[in-house]
């Protein structure tokens, strides 16, 4: 079954975590974020839109197709005047033509059945000189094994299932590149970055995140009693090692109006 994002249960599944010191090393080096107007599409519960605030940006706007979202992510902004959220979708953001100057789209193309229309919808958001910042996972990025440092590799492991939903859905660097390219797009880079998910102190942290399925929506395709079975598979895997340190690997893709 997969996630519901407009389920009031799932309001703040994608809202509480702090974005790491690693991720915004990396958006230092593609952009100077200081000053800019952002949006942040697909923001969720406004994770990395108050991460851009936190970066210097100097206007942002978080925007998502779920009013439940929304609605977390202005809850927990209610401090910073200069970010704002709405509703909208990654085809249709309903923002003005040219008003900003770095478009942020992360963990949403794997959501997607293709690119075209989000991409061009950024490309119309942008100011001439502008820059899309699409950071998601590839295949080779998940491929990548468990460890207690990549827990996520423990899921398919236990479920090779998973492993073919998780592969069949992310995104390749062709397939981006082809997409940015008749979006109008050049000068595309990439890069890989390891970011850090979050540090629990405690194993008992991490089972308890893993059952409430936070931010992984990839979890939402196992049972509850399969999700304890995963849960005791990653404990007897890391030995319960405390404390914990999760990261992912992801691809950043860099592109240029």
């Amino acid at each position: 079954m997969s996630i519901d994002f407009h389920s009031q249960k799932n309001k703040y599944t994608y809202a509480g975590r702090t974005a790491d010191d690693g991720w915004a090393r990396a958006i230092g080096a593609a952009v100077d974020p200081r000053g800019k107007r952002v949006a942040d599409v697909g923001c969720g519960g406004g994770i990395y839109t108050r991460a851009w605030d936190d970066l210097g940006a100097g206007q942002v706007t978080g925007v998502d197709f779920s009013e439940q979202m929304v609605a977390a992510a202005r809850e927990k902004a209610q401090d910073r005047p200069r970010l704002s959220f709405q509703v909208g979708t990654a085809q249709a953001t309903g923002l003005a033509a040219e008003s900003v100057d770095i478009v942020f789209e992360r963990a949403l193309i794997h959501h997607l059945r293709d690119y075209d229309d989000c991409f061009a919808e950024a490309y119309r958001l942008l100011a001439p000189g502008g820059v899309l910042l699409v950071q998601d996972r590839t295949p080779e990025d998940v491929a990548i094994p468990g460890s207690p440092e990549h827990i996520r590799g423990y899921f398919f492991d236990c479920f090779p299932r998973l492993g073919t939903v998780e592969a069949g859905r992310r995104p390749t660097d062709g397939k981006v590149r082809e997409a940015l390219g008749r979006a109008g797009y050049t000068a595309v880079e990439s890069a890989t970055l390891w970011e850090t998910r979050k540090t629990y102190a405690r194993f008992d942290d991490l089972a308890q995140d893993l059952a409430n399925r936070t931010g992984r929506s990839i979890l939402h395709e196992l049972s509850d009693e399969e999700l304890q079975t995963l849960i005791a598979f990653i404990g007897e895997r890391t030995g319960r090692a405390e404390p914990i340190q999760e990261k992912d690997r992801w691809t950043l893709w860099i592109a240029r109006k």
